[in-house]
């Protein structure tokens, strides 16, 4: 059972193993939304994420037999990172089974704290699924991600310190993957003010959750594909299923997109990294119809490598008409160029990247082709520049970025 008595335990133990994040208030956000709008950080947290927490909770109630054999868990990479680090803590062996797809940054780190890992599977199912066998074959005592009271009670320990730093907190935004946290925040949330709302927010190409609580019964997806690697669950679990039911007031689903355009916000306005399952919350920000109220985003992690850093700072750059590219056709004469890039300089649009193509036509005389790759301030800037081009008898066609 999910107990006061029990979040109260969890509050105190997971001290040992994490660090404060204090509520941060977001100006941007708020006067986004017309609401006062708080983050918690849990991105800064000793692992990264906020999966440290149901861990170190978990472990902390096995008996020293059964962390003896070895502790054993399937992971897209925070709780992995949670289990290796609560495992090292308590001088225990642990061996975390992850996906293939899982961020490098992910792995190693999970490595780092002295974890043995194996990649397996597409997606975190897959991995659960070898995960078990594997427990089974060799005796090692499994943790579970997502579908166990205990860790459930160690990540709603994040609730306790909600509603003690802003007790009159109204709304709380909170990820879902498989539903650990949900069902953690959720119940403790219900249990310490009923007015309180909790909102659950899930990818869209991996809505698990609000399939099940549709259907009310737990449903498994087909597939998922979404770039929130963390919350890429097929299956929410069962056993925490009913206080979800009970204690979730809604679910608001997000797409991709909307992932990309919150990571430059938050780079932008509060220089904080936050990985993609992470800003789910914030997404959700723009989806919330309400106003004057206190709001809650939850931020559950920051484990993003660069690679995949540096992909959503393009393709955000892009979204936001900041990054464009302009296709014209122009004689191929002497001084074309510098007329075009005059044009351009004028609206103080700045050239990244040229593509001259002298090899689009037969006739060179009547067209060569000039792709032109620039930054702008925004919409009303691109819109400018394109203008221009036009008034100045070129035909401009917008096609999407090659960088």
């Amino acid at each position: 059972m999910l107990t006061l008595e029990r979040f109260e335990e969890a509050s105190e133990i997971v001290k040992q193993a994490t660090q404060e994040t204090k509520l941060v208030y977001s100006k941007y956000f708020s006067e986004q939304t017309e609401n006062k709008v708080y983050l918690k950080p849990e991105n800064m947290q000793t692992t990264g994420a906020y999966k440290v927490r149901g861990a170190y909770y978990k472990i902390s109630t096995l008996s020293q037999e059964e962390r003896e054999r070895g502790l054993i868990t399937a992971s897209a990479g925070n709780h992995a990172q949670g289990v290796a680090y609560a495992a090292k803590a308590f001088g225990v062996k642990a061996v975390i089974v992850m996906p293939t797809t899982t961020p490098l940054i992910k792995v190693n780190r999970t490595k780092g704290y002295g974890a043995e890992v194996v990649l397996y599977g597409d997606v975190y199912d897959e991995a659960c699924a070898y995960a078990l066998e594997l427990a089974e074959k060799e005796g090692y005592t499994f943790i579970h991600p997502f579908d166990d009271l205990a860790v459930a009670t160690g990540q709603g320990t994040i609730a306790m310190e909600i509603v003690k730093e802003l007790p009159l907190v109204d709304y709380i935004l909170v990820p879902v993957g498989g539903g650990g946290l949900a069902t953690g925040v959720s119940t403790l949330a219900k249990m310490l003010n009923p007015n309180i709302r909790v909102i659950g927010v899930e990818p869209a190409g991996a809505a698990c959750m609000k399939a099940s609580l549709e259907a009310g019964e737990v449903v498994t997806l087909p597939n998922v594909n979404t770039i929130a690697d963390g919350t890429a669950v097929k299956t929410p679990g069962k056993n925490i299923f009913p206080y979800l039911q009970k204690n979730l007031d809604d679910i608001i689903t997000i797409e991709d997109d909307e992932l990309i355009v919150a990571f430059l916000d938050m780079v932008e306005n509060h220089k904080m990294i936050v990985e993609n399952s992470g800003l789910l919350t914030v997404a959700a920000l723009k989806h919330m119809d309400v106003k004057n109220k206190k709001i809650v985003s939850i931020l559950s992690g920051g484990n993003m490598d660069v690679i995949t850093m540096s992909s959503v700072v393009q393709l955000g750059l892009i979204q936001r008409d900041r990054i464009f590219t302009v296709s014209v056709l122009l004689p191929d004469k002497a001084g074309e160029l510098v007329r075009v890039a005059t044009v351009i300089a004028n609206e103080q649009g700045n050239v990244i990247k040229l593509d001259h193509n002298q090899f689009v036509s037969t006739n060179r005389n009547a067209a060569v082709e000039l792709k032109i790759t620039l930054e702008a301030f925004g919409t009303e800037h691109k819109a400018r520049i394109v203008g221009a081009l036009k008034q100045h008898g070129y035909n401009p066609k917008v096609i999407r970025p090659n960088l």
